[in-house]
């Protein structure tokens, strides 16, 4: 028998609908049946493409014995943490003060009477192995130390708060010193540039901020350009980039970049499109950048836009290789033995596969192989036939032949429907704006980069859809199901797509009319003013992650970065192109508070806020050139991270542009190459 979440809109609570757990979504009713009944909640976190998540859920969440003690003993609440962000960000925080460490799934128990956390953890094993307990033995313990230790129990929680209460009391800076902002930006070079762990992670509000700093001669021990451009190969050769149908996966699992956690998530391939565009601007001119962006915007098209034109969340890690399997294999969709090659591909194409990519017998995956380049530069005819057929032999048809791919929307349509060839990874259909924006920026981005009016339409298509669909009353929605918006947008979906208006407002000048500009840049104003109204904190500056909510244990100002950038970060960024393309002072005022809330926390943890340093960036060395049509098209097309741009036609004759550094403007420049030098000069005057 179905539970409760058999009703609710997220495939992640859908696919726990079956279990024999008595799960509730988190809502009110659950939160008072708690109180009520005096039960300790249990609040699992997690997401759609989460193979733990998954894990757990067919293992633990599916056992009878651990549901019967659960259902006794506590109140079960499930949370899709791409839906609400928001109590994630909370009790992640907790489990970290608790823990130490933290991930996915979320597993966190809580005071049924103030939602205080008291006990952590993430994935738990139906028996003890890997070092973890097994789940009912921690459910009993936690039981018998929830109905037995009170006094102790009152200790832990007043710990807790005091320690989460001390987390959103930051003292403000009054000034932040160019000493301040160069070792946040060398800070995230050496995150990028060093192997931090077993683990590589794209971590591009790291890279972006690193490659910052490549506009600078620093006296330094870590070589930006090397590591930005390293980063970039990484990405555009590694196994985390799917080179037959494109699209990055999720991180990969060791520091070669080779076998990769093989979820593609949305927000990974925004950001990564709008580094590689980045990269390419900055005058690293490697084909297979190129390649990876295209094949990026091709796996988009084809497999993550709606037909009403935004783009769906994530794929799984997970797929059947036959309909008959209980339980999806990770990355089956993706791998490939070397029998398989040699026996399918004609021995001229295997062999230029054997040249360009590290395959061998033994696989690098569990016997298999996942395809990662030996090297850069440009594939073979070959090479690239080769590629074609395996496409083929995965989807069905040829790359040409297919325009559309229809997503698997859960394991039994996968499982269900008759595929032309592998059984696909299940595709989690939700629209979520932030994630959108994310997308929308990259295009946008790449589009200038490559000079590509097809990307900066697909990226505009997206943005008109969460115009037309993301706004209730007054207020923008953050998600969108089946064409039906759901949950109060968050500080993340304002400051993010609000970027992603600008991003397109600029990329403008360079495809289209007055028009199209102007109408971008009063969506961003109009969004802007409802972020400042529902959102700003006057007391303290800066932007809440949400409302003011009574379901909610604490109210956060986020500015840590992790897989996405921090709202704060973006919307202070966001602020000082306002004050460029809008001439309006008031956005660099509300600017400098904003990062004089965040000044401490920059100065003492640069490593945990890469955006904020962006933002500084663009405080510091903002510039606004206004120059006729032809010249945009030229500069735009370069890197200069911190200029927006704005199209004059009433410049006097002979005058190529004029460079506005902060409140000051040069004189104007007479030649293309006296205003070049002008705005390099100003991107890097601090």
């Amino acid at each position: 028998m179905a539970n409760r979440l058999a009703d609710t809109q997220s495939l992640y609570l859908r696919k726990h609908a079956e279990n024999p757990i008595d799960w509730w979504p988190w809502s009110e009713e659950a939160l008072e049946t708690a109180r009520r009944e005096d039960k300790p909640i249990f609040l699992s976190i997690g997401y759609s493409s989460c193979h733990w998540c998954t894990v757990m859920e067919g293992e633990a969440f599916s056992n009878q014995e651990i549901a019967q003690y659960m259902n006794e003993n506590f109140l079960p609440i499930k949370v899709d943490r791409e839906e609400r962000p928001d109590i994630d960000s909370i009790y992640m925080q907790a489990l970290q003060m608790l823990t130490g460490q933290g991930g996915w799934p979320l597993n966190i128990f809580l005071t049924p009477t103030d939602l205080v956390p008291f006990v952590g953890g993430t994935y738990f094993p139906v028996e003890p192995r890997y070092g973890r307990p097994g789940f009912l033995e921690v459910l009993q313990k936690i039981h018998r130390f929830y109905g037995t230790e009170k006094t102790q129990l009152e200790t832990l929680k007043s710990e807790m708060l005091n320690g989460l209460r001390q987390s959103i009391v930051m003292p403000e800076s009054q000034e932040l010193e160019r000493e301040v902002w160069q070792k946040g930006l060398e800070v995230s070079t050496a995150i990028i540039g060093d192997r931090i762990s077993n683990q590589c992670f794209p971590m591009i509000p790291y890279a972006a901020a690193a490659l910052r700093g490549t506009r600078f001669n620093f006296e330094s021990e870590y070589d930006a350009n090397s590591a930005c451009e390293k980063r970039g190969l990484n990405l555009a050769l590694g196994g985390i980039y799917d080179h037959v149908a494109g699209g990055f996966h999720r991180y990969t699992v060791d520091a070669t970049w080779t076998v990769p956690h093989f979820e593609k998530m949305l927000y990974d391939n925004g950001q990564i499109l709008e580094y590689l565009a980045d990269l390419w601007s900055a005058g690293i001119k490697e084909p297979a950048l190129k390649r990876a962006v295209e094949g990026t915007v091709q796996w988009l098209k084809r497999e993550m836009t709606a037909p009403a034109g935004y783009f769906y969340a994530a794929q799984d890690a997970d797929t059947f290789t036959t309909p008959d399997e209980a339980e999806p294999e990770e990355g089956a969709f993706y791998v490939w033995t070397y029998l398989e090659l040699e026996t399918l591909l004609s021995d001229g194409e295997f062999t230029e596969i054997l040249e360009y990519f590290t395959v061998t017998s033994s696989g690098n995956f569990e016997g298999q192989n996942v395809l990662q380049r030996s090297q850069p530069g440009e594939l073979s005819e070959t090479a690239e036939k080769a590629l074609a057929k395996l496409f083929e032999i995965r989807y069905g048809a040829a790359p040409e032949a297919i325009e559309t791919f229809p997503p698997a929307r859960n394991n039994d349509e996968a499982k269900g429907k008759k595929w032309p060839g592998r059984i696909p990874a299940v595709t989690d259909t939700k629209m979520i704006a932030a994630w959108n924006s994310l997308t929308i920026s990259g295009l946008a981005r790449a589009a200038v980069a490559f000079n590509s009016m097809e990307y900066l339409e697909l990226g505009s298509k997206a943005a008109n859809f969460i115009l037309e669909n993301q706004f209730v009353g007054d207020r923008f929605h953050r998600l969108n199901y089946e064409g039906q918006p759901a949950v109060m947008a968050q500080s993340e979906d304002y400051a993010l797509f609000v970027k992603a208006l600008l991003d397109l407002q600029q990329a403008s000048l360079v495809f289209e009319g007055e028009e199209e500009q102007q109408f971008w840049l009063e969506k961003a104003v109009a969004l802007q003013e409802e972020f400042d109204e529902y959102l700003w904190s006057l007391e303290a500056g800066g932007y809440f992650n949400t409302d003011a909510s009574g379901d909610l244990l604490m109210r956060e100002r986020s500015y840590a970065d992790n897989a996405t950038p921090a709202a704060n970060g973006v919307a202070i960024a966001n602020l000082v192109r306002l004050s460029l393309v809008t001439e309006d002072l008031q956005y660099l005022d509300r600017a400098e508070s904003g990062l004089k809330a965040f000044g401490a926390v920059m100065k003492e943890t640069p490593q945990a806020c890469p955006s904020l340093f962006v933002a500084l960036d663009w405080y510091r060395n903002q510039t606004l050139v206004r120059t006729n049509g032809e010249e945009i098209n030229s500069l735009m097309a370069q890197y200069f991270p911190a200029a927006a741009y704005k199209k004059e036609a009433s410049l006097e004759e002979g005058v190529s542009g004029l460079v506005c550094q902060g409140l000051v403007c040069k004189k104007p420049a007479l030649s293309r190459e006296q205003l070049l030098e002008q705005l390099l000069e100003s991107q890097t005057r601090w």
